[in-house]
C-alpha cells in the first residue's frame, strides 16, 4: 500500500484525533480538520500534521478548505469523514434548525469534499483510495430521542453506496456504523452498566477497533459501497 496524505475530518478529541495520530505514528501524511481549538492539535502538529479549522455548518468554511487542499496536494490517499455533531431532539434548536445543521454536518459537507477532491483521490498513485464515512449503528434501526440525527446519517450512509459507483474501480467508498466505541469520562456507572448490556460482547469497543476497521479498508481490494457494523453484537440483543 503506497502511502500519501489522508483527509481525516474532526481531530481534536476522541475518534479522530485517535486515528490521526495512529497514521502519523506510521509515516502516513494527515491533513486534518477542526472545530474549535483542542491541547491536543499541538501534537498533531508536532507530529507533522496540516491542520485547518473548518466549521461544517459553514458552507465558506468547507468552500476555502477544498480549495486549499487542491492547492496544496496533487493527490490523496483517502478521505475519512468523522467530523459529527451528536443533537437529540430534544436540544434547544428549532426542528428546521437541527436537522438542517445535522444534515450540513454529515451530508452536505461530506457531499461537498468527496465530490471536489475526488480527482485528487483518482491521481493516488497506489492501486486503489479511499473514502470513509464514520456512521452510527442507529441507520439501521433509527432512534426515537435522536431522530434528525440517526437521518442524517442515514443519509450518509446512502452517499456511500453513490460514491461507490461513482468513483469505482480506483476508489474505495465505505461506512463503518459503530456504536460505544469509548465513555466520556463523565458518563455515571449506571448509564455505563445499562449501556454496556445492550451488546453480546458486554464492553467498550475501544478506539483502537475503529482504527482496526479503517486499516483493513484500506488495506483490501475487494470491498466497496459497504457499511460494517462495529458493535459488539448490539443487532442481536
Amino acid at each position: 500500500m503506497k502511502t500519501g496524505h489522508t483527509l481525516i475530518t474532526g481531530v481534536g478529541r476522541r475518534a479522530g484525533l485517535h486515528l490521526a495520530r495512529s497514521f502519523l505514528t506510521r509515516g502516513m501524511g494527515v491533513v486534518g480538520t477542526y472545530r474549535q481549538q483542542h491541547p491536543a492539535l499541538a501534537e498533531l502538529k508536532a507530529l507533522g500534521a496540516e491542520l485547518h479549522r473548518c466549521d461544517f455548518t459553514n458552507p465558506e468554511d468547507i468552500t476555502n478548505l477544498v480549495s486549499i487542499v487542491r492547492n496544496q496536494h496533487a493527490s490523496l490517499r483517502g478521505i475519512i469523514h468523522n467530523a459529527s455533531l451528536w443533537l437529540s431532539d430534544d436540544c434547544e434548536l428549532p426542528p428546521h434548525e437541527l436537522i438542517d445543521t445535522l444534515f450540513r454536518v454529515h451530508v452536505t459537507a461530506p457531499y461537498q469534499i468527496n465530490n471536489t477532491l475526488s480527482p485528487l483521490l483518482l491521481q493516488h498513485a497506489g492501486d486503489y483510495a479511499d473514502i470513509i464515512h464514520i456512521g452510527d449503528y442507529v441507520t439501521a434501526r433509527g432512534s426515537k430521542k435522536h431522530m434528525a440525527y440517526a437521518a442524517s446519517k442515514a443519509a450518509q450512509d446512502n452517499l456511500t453506496l453513490s460514491f461507490a459507483q461513482k468513483l469505482a474501480p480506483k476508489v474505495k467508498v465505505n461506512s463503518i456504523a459503530p456504536a460505544l466505541l469509548a465513555f466520556h469520562d463523565s458518563d455515571p456507572e449506571d448509564y455505563r452498566t445499562k449501556a454496556l448490556s445492550k451488546s453480546l460482547l458486554g464492553k467498550e469497543g475501544g478506539l483502537e477497533e475503529l482504527e482496526h476497521t479503517v486499516q483493513y479498508l484500506f488495506n483490501s481490494g475487494y470491498i466497496t459501497g459497504r457499511v460494517l457494523a462495529l458493535d459488539g453484537g448490539r443487532h442481536l440483543r
